[in-house]
């Protein structure tokens, strides 16, 4: 049985009537889409309608309107560390250590501190959500590569897993039985969410 990908509310509302184990939908979208917004609508109706989600979620930091980091936040307890900062340009000198993007520098022990929340999830859990898998993981073998290790393993009823457009064909690859929700708005204002 399949869940409706129309919006968070009817994904939810399809999560009673179908009891499901596996079930996968990719988040695409181009930056700045919402695909993020859309996680964080998810695991509020979640909540309010008593379903435990679990993963991360990676807001960005913008300053303004300018994208300049990425945060990482344990949707199980809250905690938020600030996961990577965007690359200095070539005149601006070298960018401190860390693991590299073309555009981002992450901060290892942030990407250690997230792969330990993933391992630590219970074998079996309702609603996982990985905002977002991506170069670092699917390219690199780097990053949250945990959350590479739970979609394989099936442990959950509904995975929700942000995955860029250009890396889909990487994920529909390692994970064929997954289904694609295309977010195509822009990121609503802050007053919206």
């Amino acid at each position: 049985m399949r869940f409706s990908l129309d919006s968070p509310d009817s994904l939810l509302a399809n999560f009673y009537t179908h009891n499901t184990h596996g079930d996968l939908v990719f988040i695409t979208g181009p930056s700045g889409s919402g695909k993020t917004y859309w996680c964080q609508k998810l695991v509020e109706l979640a909540s309010s309608q008593g379903i435990r989600a679990c993963g991360l979620l990676s807001p960005a930091l913008t300053v303004r309107g300018v994208k300049v980091g990425i945060d990482l936040v344990d949707i199980s307890t809250g905690n938020k560390l600030r996961l990577a900062r965007k690359r200095r340009s070539s005149d601006q000198g070298a960018d401190p250590p860390g693991i590299a993007t073309h555009d981002w520098l992450f901060d290892p022990a942030v990407l250690a501190w997230g792969n330990q929340v993933l391992a630590s999830l219970p074998e079996r859990f309702a609603l996982l959500i990985l905002d977002e898998l991506g170069p670092l993981e699917f390219l690199q073998n780097q990053g949250l590569t945990a959350g590479l290790s739970l979609v394989d393993r099936k442990g959950y009823q509904l995975a929700c897993v942000v995955v860029r457009p250009e890396l889909l064909a990487n994920a529909q690859e390692r994970w064929p039985w997954g289904r694609q929700l295309r977010i195509e708005n822009k990121t609503p204002a802050p007053g919206d969410l």
